[in-house]
């Protein structure tokens, strides 16, 4: 089935390689339909420019005397304020650097008071779950509802220790797209005296934040998936945890003051954020991050319509495909844009190799870093395979990607794939595979 291509209307940011042409196995080439942005986002045309501006700039940040540097610092340190306004955060939170979104939260759960009682839903993401272990911690089973979700984490709460408490919430399920009740599970966090840390990796490229009006103490997110891939992340928020914590790396930058004791070395830490920050930083991917929240801030509108108007047409595409089942947790909850399911008697990896192969479509298969809610949610929808294909949208796709997957599907389900297909090291392959690499990693 085809489905007819209607012009759109919304004007949304430019994304580099929106014109990427890739090869098919039978020998054409295809403007690339990129259907993947959950995993990681295109670059932003503006964020590029941003970038290149900088370049000619760069030079070591902090401490150095020569004017490049203390135009780098200047960057590096307004990045700061920079992002702490895109999240509305409070003028006290500290806003703290780092590689992503899996070490803002490993930094966090370095830095939590001894014996904190930690409280999280085992749908989370791997970097939300598997930081957080021991006695203390309390995994909730996934709700099926937003008002389950509120209840669970009150009953939760009610039963933890006295003491210090936090709670770990995503803002969008990267497995389903949904969106969670933060507003509301920050509610119950403050009626029990617990602290709360929003998860905002796939909230950030697709909603405005305001963490004071959610109510959350700590944010983290990634510049790649908010269309700045340059290895910068981020987490903000409140300063006390991180101050009394030791620091997460160990080095320059993160010491105020080393000195010689003889059979020792006596060390005074940095204040936050530095305390967290030891090693070279790193200023263009911080610059990048900074100026994708300051473009996404000015097109909030058009960057909402866009998706929402996508994913209503991939949804309907998708339902009119044979053996189709979309996984969901929350039954009752708004979408971002992706959208993850199963084909009856496909197997995911194969579905994603073959799309790739034969009609030049970008999908993710697999467990999404999600292994434990994928596996129960696969089997909610009779599937014996634990892994599934996500599509995801984003400011670089198209309706004309979308009608591209939905028609693809449909002849893969009915018809069979155009190509052999062979497994190799566990993933389903194109036997005959004629298709070259771009020059420059020949």
């Amino acid at each position: 089935m085809t489905l007819a291509i209607t012009p759109q209307t919304t004007v949304v940011p430019a994304v580099v390689g929106a014109d990427l042409r890739v090869p098919l196995v039978t020998g054409e080439r295809v403007t690339y339909a990129n259907l993947d942005h959950a995993a990681s986002a295109p670059c932003l045309q503006e964020v590029r420019d941003a970038v290149d501006e900088l370049l000619p700039w760069y030079a070591s940040v902090h401490r150095g005397a020569g004017f490049a540097s203390q135009v780098s610092t200047r960057v590096y340190e307004q990045a700061r304020d920079r992002i702490r306004r895109f999240v509305a955060a409070h003028s006290s939170d500290t806003v703290v650097f780092t590689r992503n979104t899996t070490d803002s939260l490993n930094l966090l759960a370095r830095s939590i008071p001894r014996n904190t009682a930690v409280v999280l839903f085992d749908s989370e993401h791997h970097a939300a779950l598997l930081p957080w272990r021991g006695p203390n911690v309390q995994r909730i089973p996934a709700p099926s509802s937003s008002g389950a979700a509120v209840v669970a984490l009150d009953r939760a709460l009610a039963a933890a220790p006295v003491g210090p408490r936090l709670v770990i919430v995503t803002g969008a399920s990267n497995v389903t797209g949904e969106l969670w009740p933060v507003a509301e599970l920050a509610k119950v966090a403050r009626r029990h005296g617990a602290r709360i840390a929003l998860d905002a990796a796939q909230l950030a490229p697709h909603r405005p934040i305001n963490v004071r009006e959610l109510g959350v103490d700590y944010i983290a997110f990634s510049g790649h998936k908010i269309y700045a891939p340059f290895g910068a992340g981020v987490l903000v928020g409140r300063a006390d945890w991180l101050q009394q914590a030791q620091p997460y790396l160990v080095g320059g930058g993160a010491t105020a003051k080393v000195t010689d004791h003889g059979d020792r070395l006596g060390v005074a830490w940095s204040a936050v954020p530095e305390r967290h920050e030891a090693g070279s930083p790193n200023v263009v991917g911080v610059h990048a991050l900074a100026s994708a929240c300051e473009i996404l801030s000015r097109h909030w509108e058009q960057t909402v319509a866009h998706e929402q108007e996508l994913l209503a047409r991939l949804r309907d595409g998708l339902r009119a495909v044979p053996g189709f089942r979309e996984l969901s947790i929350l039954t009752d909850a708004d979408k971002v844009g992706v959208v993850s399911f199963t084909i009856s008697g496909f197997d995911a990896g194969f579905l994603a190799a073959a799309l790739s192969a034969e009609y030049g479509i970008g999908v993710r298969d697999g467990a999404f870093c999600a292994h434990v809610i994928v596996g129960r949610l696969v089997k909610q929808v009779g599937s014996h395979e634990e892994r599934a294909v996500r599509a995801s949208i984003g400011l670089g796709t198209t309706a004309e990607h979308v009608d591209r997957l939905v028609a693809a599907l449909r002849t893969l389900v009915t018809e069979g794939p155009k190509w052999t297909y062979t497994q190799r090291d566990g993933r389903w392959v194109p036997e005959d595979d004629s298709r070259t690499l771009p020059p420059f990693l020949a």
